[in-house]
Parts: C-alpha cells; sequence; structure tokens
C-alpha cells in the first residue's frame, strides 16, 4: 500500500499553530513510508475563500519545507459532489429536509428542556408530497440530510486514541448541502478522499464524531475507509487553547526570528513519548515519526519553550544556510563568533556593529591606565594567531591583574559589553588598529 495523506485547510484565513502541527504529522507520516502529502484546499465556502488566503497557505508550507506531492481544490470538482449524491439517493441513504433554521433551532431548545439530547428527529422522512409541494410553493428550498444507519455502532481502531466507537442513532443525521445548494464539509471530503486513494486522515479530536459518520459515508459509497488518527489539540502555556495561540501563525514566527527547523522540531514531538531535540534537518523526526508515541492528553505549546529551541537550532546553522540573511561585509568567521551567542538570526546584525563600530565606551578612572597600558603592548605586538591571548598573558605579567579585573575592563573598552562572544574571536575580527583606537579611546 502507498501511504497517501492530504492536508485539508479551508482557505477562509490564515494557517495558525494548530493547522501547521496537522499538516507536519501528515508530512512526516508520508515521508517516512515513501508516500504522497497532499494539499487540498475545501474552498468550497465561494463567500469566505479567498485567493489570497490560498497564496498564504501555500506561502507558509513552502517555508516550513512541507512541500506539497499535489495540490487540489475543491471547487474544482463540484460534478464528483453531485454524482455521490445521486448515489446516495439511489440507495436510500440521503432525504431532503425543509425546516428553516429557526426551527430546528426551536426543536433542539424543545428537547433539550426535556432533558433529552439535542438529535434531529427525522420529520423530514414522514413528509407527504402535498407538505412538500407547499414548502416548495412558499419557496422554501430543501437542505440534504445523510441517513445513517442505527443498526450497529460504529466503529474504528484509531492509531492514537485506540478503538473507538459511536452510537449513531444518539447523533443527528448531518447536513450534507444547504439550501442553497452549497457543500458542507463532510460529504466532500469522503468523496476526494475516495478519489484521491487517501489512506491515512491524520486530524484533530475534535473530529471523532464527524469520523464516525464519515465511516458510514464511506460504506455507503462501496469504499474501504482510511486509517484514523485523531491527535489530542494544542494547549498553551496558561492549560487551553488561548486566542493568541489560535491566532499564531506563520507570519507572527518570522516576525519573531523562530526559524522553521524549531517550529517543526517542536510541533514534530509536543505530546508525545518523544524527547523535542534541536533538530536542523528533518531526517531524524521522520524515521521517529510514529503515532504509538502519541499520548491522550493535551499537547502544550509554549513560546518560551520555543524561542530556547530556536536559539539551539540557530547555534547549529551554517554559514551557507544564513549568508543571504546576514548583515552586508560579515563573513564565516564572524557567523561563527557570534553564532553562540544568538538566539535569532537577526541578532547578528547588532553583534557585528559592535565588531565593525564605532562603540562608545568611557573606563572607570581606576581602569584607564590598564587600558592605556593594552593599547600599547597591541601596538607593539606583531598580532599573532591568538592576540587575545598574547594582550592578556602580557598584561598580567606588567600589571598583575587576574580574573575579572584583567578581563573585563577589555571587554567592555573594545565591544561595550558587559558579555558577549569569545573575545579571542572577536578580537581577531575587530582588527589590530581598531583594538589599538577603542583602548586608547576608553582611557583617555
Amino acid at each position: 500500500m502507498t501511504v497517501i495523506t492530504r492536508f485539508a485547510p479551508s482557505p477562509t484565513g490564515r494557517l495558525h499553530v494548530g493547522n501547521i502541527r496537522t499538516a507536519l504529522h501528515n508530512w512526516l507520516w508520508a515521508r517516512r513510508y515513501g508516500g504522497s502529502f497532499l494539499l487540498r484546499l475545501d474552498d468550497t465556502d465561494a463567500e469566505r475563500s479567498t485567493e489570497e488566503n490560498v497564496e498564504s497557505i501555500r506561502a507558509d508550507l513552502n517555508w516550513l519545507g512541507l512541500v506539497p506531492d499535489r495540490e487540489e481544490r475543491q471547487s474544482l470538482r463540484f460534478p464528483l459532489y453531485e454524482a455521490a449524491l445521486e448515489t446516495l439517493r439511489a440507495k436510500g441513504r440521503v432525504y431532503p429536509a425543509y425546516e428553516t433554521a429557526q426551527e430546528l433551532d426551536l426543536k433542539r431548545k424543545i428537547q433539550l428542556g426535556r432533558g433529552k439530547p439535542p438529535v434531529y428527529d427525522r420529520a423530514a422522512l414522514a413528509l407527504t408530497a402535498e407538505e412538500i409541494a407547499r414548502f416548495e410553493a412558499e419557496g422554501r428550498r430543501p437542505h440534504w440530510r445523510f441517513k445513517l444507519d442505527h443498526a450497529a455502532p460504529i466503529a474504528w481502531n484509531d492509531l492514537v486514541r485506540g478503538p473507538q466507537s459511536i452510537d449513531p442513532a444518539m447523533l443527528s443525521d448531518p447536513v450534507i448541502r444547504r439550501e442553497d445548494g452549497s457543500w458542507l464539509y463532510m460529504l466532500p471530503s469522503v468523496v476526494d478522499d475516495i478519489d484521491m486513494g487517501v489512506t491515512h486522515v491524520v486530524r484533530g479530536e475534535d473530529h471523532v464524531t464527524n469520523t464516525g459518520l464519515q465511516i458510514q459515508m464511506f460504506e455507503a459509497l462501496g469504499a474501504a475507509p482510511p486509517a484514523f488518527a485523531h491527535e489530542a489539540l494544542l494547549v498553551g502555556s496558561e492549560g487551553k487553547l488561548s486566542k493568541r495561540l489560535g491566532a499564531t501563525g506563520v507570519a507572527e514566527m518570522r516576525a519573531e526570528g523562530i526559524e522553521p527547523a524549531a517550529l517543526i522540531a517542536k510541533l514534530a514531538r509536543i505530546g508525545t513519548s518523544l524527547p523535542v531535540e534541536p533538530f536542523v534537518e528533518a531526517g531524524p523526526l521522520i524515521e521517529s515519526f510514529d503515532f504509538a508515541s502519541f499520548g491522550r492528553a493535551p499537547a502544550r505549546f509554549d513560546m518560551e519553550e520555543l524561542a530556547a529551541l530556536n536559539a539551539r537550532i540557530v547555534h547549529q546553522l551554517d554559514y551557507a544556510a544564513v549568508a543571504a540573511r546576514l548583515p552586508a561585509g560579515m563573513t564565516a568567521e564572524g557567523w561563527a563568533a557570534i553564532r553562540p551567542n544568538l538566539r535569532t538570526v537577526s541578532e547578528a546584525a547588532d553583534w557585528w556593529h559592535i565588531i565593525e563600530g564605532p562603540i562608545e565606551h568611557r573606563a572607570e578612572e581606576a581602569d584607564r591606565q590598564f587600558l592605556a597600558t593594552a593599547a600599547a603592548i597591541v601596538a607593539e605586538s606583531d598580532w599573532t594567531d591568538a592576540p587575545w591571548n598574547a594582550l592578556t598573558a602580557a598584561l598580567k605579567e606588567r600589571t598583575g591583574r587576574a580574573g575579572r579585573a584583567l578581563f573585563h575592563p577589555l571587554r567592555q573598552a573594545l565591544t561595550g559589553r558587559d558579555s558577549g562572544p569569545e573575545m579571542a574571536l572577536l578580537l581577531r575580527l575587530i582588527g589590530k588598529d581598531q583594538a589599538i583606537a577603542r583602548l586608547r579611546a576608553a582611557a583617555d
């Protein structure tokens, strides 16, 4: 069996972190088994779907490296849905219903008031030809419902949740087509999964009930259902899915300097028994991806933890991978020197400014003679491959200083900072002439 997964967003908005996690897990599963990962744009809602959102979804997936093997659009597949509806009608598995939204809402309120579950009562199945004609004369148009088979429980073995069972009698026959002729999610998704040969449907646990309904649709259309994996949903650090987390997407991540590898590494394993590790490449994540490692508890997504993971990713990035994003003139040697102190690649500009100058620092009175001596030593030196070691050794011998009293005033004078990358690396980048000038300026 060739594994085929699909990511099926509606282009009615931008992707948020939960959507990205779903896309990633579908991509990882397909890649692990050498299969195909499809992007299916569920754009049946013509009023809310926009091309701007389509382009945004494509761009986000490309930035993350989750490039689909194929793309489909539901808006181009309406004839398939019409044919499926006719097939189901011939089998007696769909029926028209004429209740208005207000009438259905009143029914639900009455059922709840009586302590009963708000399940549709199938009143439309008892309509006479005269009643239907009267509704049509009034200008009412039917919506269409899928008729569930109540004979036996709907059961499947979920790849995350294990054995699942749903009593169809406890569910309303789902509406699959609105009175205006537009399609709801349920039937087109099933038709597409059959037509595209989808073998695994990976999505959030909020779709568990939908899965029960759709399994009967697969069977009514004469197709075997795919395997299902329903993942626990993401929650924020405060213990629930916050509005901020629900709105956080690729644009916000990029603005905060998050690397795609960091987001991939984080979302691949949170909610599993495997540790979150700073993988720069996706290979180890693909090899280890397994739904058996997923837990049932909500997966906690914390932006501070992501930022810390991002720093660990940045510390591994080669110069070639970041050169286009570095300040002009910054070399591979410069990147190697400052990389261990960065949280994001964009911070490289601040450190490069320290190397190129100008900087301002005026030393304490007690350190000025010490810095003047340092400037003289540098001026006298032949600037060997280890100028920092030579400078500090000579200063220690001449002044008797050691430890912080030796190193800290030098760092301040040469960089204007109290901490930072190794001075042995920085000093070579600053250069002899610039080092002399900075030491003399601080000593004046």
